[in-house]
Parts: structure tokens; sequence; C-alpha cells
């Protein structure tokens, strides 16, 4: 299980990998798992929020207004999340919400297992 992040100029084709290829702008693989795994265990300790409420197994988009609210998140997170690997995977989570944010029309793409 592991969620993936891709940074889009414009809603991606989710249907056809290949089209999706033509709006990225960037991506991060490193910390997939444990970015699940984290905000999997924040949910079930309570922890409520946009980013808790993400389904692992399935894919979310978000639009810069939504990466925007989400990225309000991230310290919270970061304090109840108890690991420094998870912590990392929060900070490379953040940085693509900061750039979703910045980017009008843009789209960060949760990809689950």
């Amino acid at each position: 299980m592991g969620i993936d992040l891709e940074l889009h100029s414009a809603r991606p084709v989710r249907k056809d990998w290949r089209r999706s290829r033509a709006t990225l702008l960037a991506s991060s693989h490193a910390y997939g798992e444990v970015l699940a795994e984290a905000l999997t265990a924040l949910r079930l300790s309570g922890v409520p929020g946009r980013l808790t409420a993400l389904d692992p197994y399935r894919d979310t988009l978000m639009n810069e207004q939504e990466a925007e609210a989400a990225l309000r998140e991230i310290d919270g997170l970061k304090d109840a999340c108890g690991s420094d690997r998870r912590r990392d995977a929060l900070d490379e989570l953040a940085a693509l919400l900061r750039a979703c944010a910045a980017t009008p029309g843009s789209y960060l793409w949760f990809v689950a297992d």
C-alpha cells in the first residue's frame, strides 16, 4: 500500500497514463508507503482532516483551493505523527501542496495502490 504524489498543470487524464504525462509538473514516489501509513495511522487515532480522510486504496485529486486548505493541516499532522520518516513524508507532501496552491488550474493527484 502506498500513495504516490503527482502535481499536474491541469486535470490529468486518469484513465490513460500516457496522456496524463502531458500535464505532469512534478512527482514524488520516495515516501509512498510511509505517507499512506502515516495518514492511515493518524485517521485511526482520531485526527480529523482532509488529508487523514484520504483512502490509500483510491486515487484522489485536489485542485489548488483544496491543496491550500489541506496545507493548513500539515503542522498539526507532523506534531501527531511520532516518527522522523513520517514527518519527512509530510514535508514532501507539504512541498507539493504549496506548489499546487501557487499554480492556478493545477491538481495534486494522490495515486493510490
